[in-house]
């Protein structure tokens, strides 16, 4: 007797894993895309004083570790 189902493969199994993986992958993805593009805001406008760097203890930290 033959069957009339083909025997399962692994090659089968994987691609199928796959295919439902880059699926799920895609609709997990697809609401963030959404929502993300009313969001567009306005940058922050620069300091008039140049005041964008502050030299704190975890900058002086940073630079210690720098050090050869």
């Amino acid at each position: 007797m033959q069957d009339s189902q083909p025997k399962p493969s692994r090659r089968r199994f994987f691609a199928g894993a796959a295919a439902a993986g880059a699926a799920a992958a895609a609709a997990a993805a697809l609401p963030s895309l959404q929502s993300a593009a009313p969001l567009a805001a306005e940058p922050k406008p620069a300091p008039e004083n140049g005041g964008g760097y502050q030299l704190t203890e975890h900058v002086k930290r940073y630079y210690k570790t720098t050090l050869v």
